[in-house]
């Protein structure tokens, strides 16, 4: 990979808010201390995660949060971005937990950045239901009462794209749904749920709010116009659907013929005003015209009935995930985010951007992080209002239909230590320190 590494990372405003980020069910464990969500249900199920593992234990961060904070404080970050988990928030003693880990994080001069949902959706609901978007608000609503006096950074959904193509399309990720586009309605109540959302924070006196969408740029496989329009699909669908309705206020052309209930007046609440938008970046994808047989991408089948196929991105390493590095594809989706959407986009976060690789001395880490944020400031320099940056991910973790088989974490975890899992910084860490200390 061609990095500038070695070179001191160019000097970003000040004020740029530096951080790492986790979610509930991937760390926690403890799940027998809270109600099910819809993965506990799919990881029962033999042959959903490929090493036959749960997230009942995980990290265990449940029980040893208390060490995972003196890491953040020690990695020195600004901020902390973590999912409070729904399920734990409707069981005895849920809240508690949050409450006890802003504080420590207050107390560490570290941020707290809650994001409301991360896929770990209450077992007992469903987002093909529209209801679930007016339970969530609820949910957020109680969260924010109990948080809301130390927390001023709030995320509503993480990833509603990939929640809805794997989780209900692909039936690849929890709750195991195989729908292909009748998945539609799950992208548009959770879009309707983040604007009811935004309405619950914004009553109960919260501000700087966004959303964490992910977005990477659509490669054509060719310029043949079949390769051409299988691209603008593609993109259509993992890109513009899940951000036009919440920067513009309305759907691509034609999409919103298919959303269920009365669609303008659900557009008027997703396009409720944020004051940020979260970008999570990991790599563009190279999209030509279906070929009529199953295709393989990052671990994922993508069904041949698709009107499109995923491509290999040739000549570029890739992580152990098979997920091509490519840095500059991230100022490519930043500055095309500022053409297509001007003065409408808000100021953005990079609220994700990681690597999976093994290893305690992780120079390939060091090398895509490295790559990635000059990339950043580059996008930053050309004009995009960028405001932050969060690597994931604060440590090895349960990492979905994968199980323990990945390790995106600056901190290495021994999952199968007799006495817990055990954390161990690695050279990814120390390396992000002296980021961030060279940035103050």
């Amino acid at each position: 990979m061609a990095t500038d590494a070695g070179e001191p990372i160019p000097r970003f405003p000040a004020g740029f808010l530096w951080g790492v980020s986790t979610s509930a069910h991937q760390i926690e464990g403890a799940a027998d201390e809270r109600e099910a969500s819809v993965w506990d249900v799919f990881t029962a199920e033999p042959g959903r995660v490929k090493d036959g593992s749960t997230a009942a234990v995980a990290c265990d961060h449940y029980h040893r949060h208390t060490e995972d904070v003196a890491l953040l404080a020690g990695l020195g970050v600004d901020a902390y971005r973590f999912s409070v988990s729904w399920p734990r928030v409707n069981s005895p003693g849920g809240l508690d937990f949050y409450d006890r880990l802003v504080d420590e994080l207050c107390a560490a001069g570290v941020r707290p950045v809650p994001t409301l949902f991360h896929w770990d959706l209450p077992a007992s609901l469903d987002w093909l239901e529209r209801d679930t978007a007016a339970r969530f608000a609820d949910h957020v609503g109680v969260v924010a009462e109990r948080l809301g006096d130390r927390v001023g950074k709030w995320i509503t959904l993480n990833e509603p794209a990939e929640h809805t193509l794997l989780g209900h399309a692909l039936g690849a990720h929890a709750p195991g749904k195989r729908l292909l586009f009748d998945a539609l309605p799950v992208a548009h109540h959770q879009l309707l749920a983040h604007g009811l959302a935004v309405q619950a924070l914004r009553a109960a006196g919260a501000g700087d709010i966004g959303i964490a969408n992910s977005h990477g740029p659509t490669w054509p496989a060719s310029a043949e116009p079949a390769d051409l329009e299988a691209a603008g699909f593609y993109d259509l669908l993992l890109n513009r659907l899940f951000a036009d309705p919440v920067i513009l206020g309305e759907y691509p052309e034609g999409i919103g013929d298919l959303m269920p209930g009365d669609v303008p007046a659900d557009l008027k609440v997703i396009a409720e005003p944020l004051d940020f938008y979260g970008v999570n970046y990991y790599a563009p994808t190279r999209v030509g015209a279906p070929q009529g047989t199953e295709t393989e991408f990052g671990g994922l089948t993508i069904p041949a009935e698709l009107p499109f196929s995923v491509r290999e991105i040739e000549g570029r390493p890739v992580t152990d995930f098979g997920w091509p590095v490519v840095p500059e594809g991230l100022t490519e989706l930043l500055t095309g985010f500022r053409d297509r959407y001007g003065d409408r986009l808000p100021p953005v976060v990079i609220t994700e951007n990681g690597c999976s690789y093994e290893g305690i001395d992780d120079q390939e880490r060091i090398s895509y992080l490295d790559a990635h944020v000059r990339a950043l400031h580059t996008a930053l320099e050309s004009g995009v209002d960028v405001r932050g940056y969060f690597v994931w991910s604060l440590m090895d973790n349960f990492e979905w239909a994968e199980g323990y088989a990945r390790r995106f974490g600056l901190v290495h975890v021994d999952f199968a230590d007799p006495a817990g899992p055990k954390r161990t910084p690695k050279a990814s860490y120390h390396w992000f320190r002296d980021v961030l200390r060279a940035q103050r």
